[in-house]
């Protein structure tokens, strides 16, 4: 009875980071406009603020590992939050000198802070509690992600964005001191937000830091995973299988995203606004895909659910490179449903059977996130050599290796074990 109610403090702990880093991680696509005015950026410039996110997790995540391997799981997930908290303070020196490089540093050190959380709380929700339900516990856990995904560019829009932007033609009129200072407005808005972030993140990490946390060492896993935990990482082929699924579904997850304002606007002739709500919509859905996923997986197998969710994912964006109109934003809107169980289910998958070496997998698959930052160049070429809606058949192809990861797992024995509990 102790023992459950351990379980259930740490859970509810463990779940509220996932909503954190995503909203912060989520703020992404407002400051990239937002920083491009407010520090006068081409858009390649602006677009460096999603690659400091993503080198850092690759860059980060082995580190990450080390040190959880030395001082456990709570100990990464504090220093994780404290790394989060400085990122966001940054933001504060980064606004008053209108420095894009510092602004890039504080991203950095934020998300350097969010592969902490990742690589900790991933596996953490995974094994406090029955390793029957783990997969069902990670969904649900990655459902409060999805909800501040879709709050986060809502409000990042009411408190960020001042809906002015100047034409260049604007601004060369201006003086120099009207135009330094309504640059200046727009750099400072970012400072409140990210500085309530901030003091929301260090209460957090004080309270983890008072509050005992079971340690979850694998020691004690079954000796069917103590004999796997024997072989190198390497050898591990589910798990090798699980990397590269999901390197490409991240590829899929942002590349979709990243063009689905150009596309709706190209192929269905939508204003810039309009595609913006249908994007938020479209975000909500991916919200509700979590829930919905975390039900389905008490009746269905979850690699057998996954299967499913990325083969309607590939007709999906078979339908969106070939069709024209809101048929097309409808298929690639139906995506971001289908998606939202992938990443949490794909990475359970991929350490089941891990045992004592959980922790050193979760930081390689949380170096498997800088996918993300190779589709969308991929996507760009296609669209300067051929059209926007061909450079969809590059997500079309990371699903392919989704679909393909999850029939492997319908045969994997390990894997069995993470059935739905009926």
């Amino acid at each position: 009875m102790s023992t459950k109610k351990k379980y259930s403090l740490a859970i509810i702990l463990i779940t509220s980071l996932f909503f954190l880093w995503g909203f912060v991680h989520n703020l992404n696509p407002i400051l990239i406009p937002h920083l491009k005015k407010a520090c006068q950026l081409t858009n390649y410039q602006s677009s460096l603020v999603d690659s400091a996110f993503f080198v850092a997790y690759f860059v980060i995540a082995l580190p990450a590992g080390l040190f959880m391997r030395r001082y456990g799981y709570k100990m990464g997930i504090v220093f994780g939050l404290l790394l989060f908290a400085t990122g966001t303070l940054l933001f504060i020196p980064a606004a008053n000198t209108r420095t894009f490089e510092l602004f890039l540093a504080a991203l950095f050190i934020i998300a350097a802070g969010l592969t902490f959380l990742e690589s900790a709380a991933n596996p953490y929700i995974s094994v406090l509690g029955d390793p029957a339900t783990a997969t069902q516990r990670l969904n649900f856990a990655q459902s409060f992600n999805g909800l501040a995904a879709t709050l986060a560019p809502f409000l990042g829009g009411q408190f960020i964005l001042s809906g002015v932007s100047l034409t260049a033609a604007q601004e060369q009129a201006m003086s120099a001191g009207a135009l330094d200072q309504y640059l200046q407005q727009e750099a400072d808005a970012v400072k409140l937000p990210y500085a309530i972030i901030s003091i929301v993140v260090l209460l957090v990490a004080f309270a983890l830091f008072r509050t005992k946390l079971p340690e979850i060492d694998g020691t004690e896993d079954l000796s069917q995973e103590k004999k796997a935990s024997k072989r190198p990482l390497y050898k591990e082929f589910n798990f090798m299988f699980g990397v590269a699924a999901l390197f490409f579904y991240v590829g899929a997850q942002v590349g979709i995203v990243a063009f689905f304002i150009r596309f709706s606007e190209e192929v269905a002739g939508l204003t810039e606004k309009m595609a913006a709500n249908f994007l938020a919509i479209a975000l909500f859905g991916f919200m509700i895909g979590r829930f919905v996923g975390t039900f389905l997986m008490r009746y269905i197998q979850p690699s057998k659910l996954l299967a499913i969710f990325a083969f309607f994912s590939i007709i999906a964006t078979v339908v969106a490179m070939n069709m024209q109109g809101m048929l097309a934003v409808y298929a690639l809107m139906l995506v971001e449903f289908l998606k939202s169980i992938m990443f949490p289910t794909i990475f359970s998958l991929a350490i089941a059977g891990l045992g004592a070496k959980t922790k050193q997998a979760s930081s390689i698959l949380i170096m498997a996130i800088v996918g993300g930052a190779v589709s969308p160049p991929v996507m760009g070429w296609i669209i300067d050599m051929s059209s926007l809606q061909m450079a969809y058949s590059v997500p079309t192809s990371c699903f392919i290796v989704v679909f393909l990861f999850a029939l492997f797992n319908l045969k994997n024995k390990t894997s069995a074990t993470l059935s739905a509990a009926h």
